[in-house]
């Protein structure tokens, strides 16, 4: 094998070993299969089993054996360097990979930026920088359009095993991407002087979200909002204009917290079972539409919001709602 040749196998040997952790013994044992390989092509009668490659990881000479005897063909060796090149690049490139996925997997749950680059059948295929991800179908917002070249955030969901590896999952219709976005928007949940204790999605239709202030002084609601509401309209034209969201204020009365998360109905009478988690809910016939909302989705979004089954009830009359204030007071 002439001496460049080795000289290239020994640095680029070394070069796997030292700079990408790949084990040296690993790598030699996967170069000697590839060779074997590439030697059985020509010799499709050998039994495998019986020959073996020795592979002098100082020069990358490489020869073929059979029991005791040399049988290495002539100019064998230039098909040997090329194949243990392929190999040794392989693992770099696999170790790369491996490398970039342990970054990624550190950022699981947080919200990255995303280029659409192709589609895949059902599946989108987004740029995030270092590799790709894909966005499944179940991770897509229904009504969203998607386009080539197409620029998004988008909810770093999990690493999971696929058809050629591990893959990066990405979404758009997870809480997650709703919860980052007002991590990036609003700096007092960004700081934890406001939490988000609940979120209701159904994407690219409407969210509740349920906030928390865990210092005196400040607003929740009105941190989430922004001055003239141009924090929360920030997130809203991130899904161009398209998902509503509703921010409640979280209340340990759950009676209370219920009431505002049917909002924009107002009167509302709330009473609780405790032991079925069922809350029954009263209000006016006008606003009973408000609560449950086009197609259901209203009262559907608060129940899964407060964790109570939500059964609501119409009333003519005033006057019984004031009375079943009355009485439960009293209780």
């Amino acid at each position: 094998m002439p001496a460049v040749q080795r000289s290239e196998f020994y640095l680029a040997l070394n070069q796997v070993a030292t700079e990408r952790g790949v084990d040296v013994s690993v790598v030699l044992d996967t170069v000697k299969n590839a060779i074997l390989a590439a030697y059985r092509k020509d010799h499709p009668e050998i039994e495998a089993e019986e020959y073996l490659v020795t592979l002098n990881q100082n020069t990358g000479e490489a020869r073929v054996m059979h029991g005791e005897t040399d049988v290495t063909p002539p100019g064998f060796g230039r098909i040997a360097a090329q194949t243990a090149k392929q190999v040794i690049l392989q693992k770099v490139r696999e170790k790369e990979k491996e490398a970039i996925l342990d970054d990624y997997k550190l950022r699981i749950g947080t919200i990255i930026n995303g280029m659409i680059l192709r589609f895949a059948g059902p599946n989108i295929i987004v740029d995030i920088g270092k590799t790709e991800a894909v966005m499944p179908p179940n991770e897509q917002i229904p009504n969203e359009k998607y386009h080539i070249n197409q620029r998004l955030a988008i909810h770093l969901v999990e690493i999971r095993q696929g058809p050629k590896g591990e893959e990066v999952v990405v979404s758009r219709a997870s809480n997650g991407l709703l919860e980052g976005l007002f991590k990036r928007e609003v700096p007092e949940i960004a700081q934890g002087s406001v939490v988000i204790k609940a979120i209701a999605r159904e994407a690219g239709m409407r969210s509740k979200i349920a906030v928390e202030s865990t210092q005196s002084g400040i607003d929740p609601v009105g941190s989430c909002v922004g001055q003239k509401g141009v924090r929360v309209q920030a997130i809203i034209q991130e899904f161009g204009g398209l998902e509503k969201i509703d921010i409640i204020q979280w209340q340990d009365d759950m009676k209370h917290y219920i009431a505002a998360a049917l909002a924009p109905a107002k009167d509302v009478t709330v009473r609780l079972d405790e032991d079925t988690k069922i809350a029954h809910v009263i209000v006016p016939t006008d606003e009973l539409s408000l609560v449950i909302g086009k197609d259901g989705q209203n009262v559907r979004l608060a129940s899964r919001l407060a964790g109570y089954r939500i059964e609501v009830e119409g009333k003519e009359d005033p006057s019984m709602r004031e009375e079943s204030s009355d009485e439960e007071e009293q209780e």
